[in-house]
């Protein structure tokens, strides 16, 4: 019985009967530090003891302490909702980067993950993250980082994969509820997850992988209504006008499965006449979150510094 499998999920994980979650890939971690390559120092911080919600924090050390606020940038990483961590090497040294060369607080957050803790548990522990992140507005909140350093008035979501799935929740959900004192600026999907029921695109060619992105969406959210859940469709969402964001910067990669959904999420909002600003970036000849698991690649470097120019552009 302990070795009988009742999911396998090639390369992620295998779940076993008798409930074991054997992770494949994206269990090495590294520990916060200072970092000697970008002189970035990190730090992990507890949001929820009783939920294991945590963050890992990045800040510069160059001008250090910086003579004015610095944009915050929240990330939430990727995985399918089930694998990696903040503290996942490509994770922890993405963030390195983006911090240095973008001059920013970059908050990395740590979600429960299925299938120990179904969709949507993911989205709500990002969503209390960021009401943490938000607590700090005034300088009264847990963190001397962003009590004195955090400018509130620019604060940005971005993720990959999974990750940018939820950042684009966290941004419908600002747009309706508010936090107060924050303003979101923009926000960064690399990659994103967003799928649904009718293809799209170079999605019908692609039929054995079609099949695999329905069945990894129901594995990690059992509930689901299928895959035009509005969690995992933005087309399916009545909210989608409420995106929070002034900005939204969408990445996709030519070799993706995922590629032609980032295209359509930027004519959904055309289409509904979204007031911000949006733009597609392609990387040509690349696949899937091709910049972690290649992060020195020259198509790599590119992908930074636009995430790096939409930053700044605040």
């Amino acid at each position: 019985m302990d070795d009988e499998i009742a999911f396998d999920l090639p390369p992620f994980m295998k779940v076993f009967k008798n409930g074991r979650v054997e992770r494949l890939i994206g269990e090495e971690v590294v520990p916060a530090s200072l970092d000697a390559t970008t002189n970035v120092e990190s730090k992990d911080v507890i949001i929820s003891k009783e939920d294991n919600i945590s963050a890992r924090l990045y800040i510069p050390k160059t001008n250090y302490p910086p003579t004015q606020k610095l944009p915050v940038f929240v990330y939430i990483h990727g995985g399918a909702f089930c694998i990696e961590t903040p503290a996942s090497p490509n994770y922890h040294n993405y963030l390195n980067s983006v911090t240095s060369l973008a001059n920013v607080i970059g908050v990395s957050v740590h979600y429960r993950r299925a299938p120990e803790h179904p969709v949507p548990v993911a989205h709500e522990d990002s969503w209390l993250a960021l009401k943490w992140v938000a607590s700090h507005v005034g300088g009264k909140g847990s963190d001397e980082w962003l009590n004195k350093f955090a400018d509130f008035e620019k604060v940005f979501l971005g993720g990959d994969s999974a990750g940018a799935n939820i950042a684009h929740y966290l941004g419908i959900r600002v747009g309706k509820e508010n936090l107060g004192g924050v303003k979101l600026e923009g926000g960064v999907y690399l990659h994103p997850y967003f799928w649904g029921v009718d293809p799209i695109g170079s999605e019908s060619a692609r039929g054995e992988f079609v099949e695999k992105v329905h069945n990894l969406w129901r594995f990690s959210c059992p509930t689901t209504t299928g895959s035009d859940d509005p969690l995992i469709n933005p087309e399916k969402d009545p909210n989608l006008g409420s995106l929070g964001f002034k900005r939204v910067l969408v990445c996709v990669a030519e070799k993706d499965l995922l590629k032609d959904r980032g295209w359509y999420y930027k004519e959904l909002l055309d289409k509904i006449g979204w007031g911000g600003v949006v733009e597609v970036v392609e990387t040509k000849d690349e696949d899937h979150v091709f910049h972690m698991f290649n992060p020195t690649c020259e198509n790599a470097a590119d992908l930074l510094n636009r995430v790096v120019s939409f930053i700044n552009k605040a």
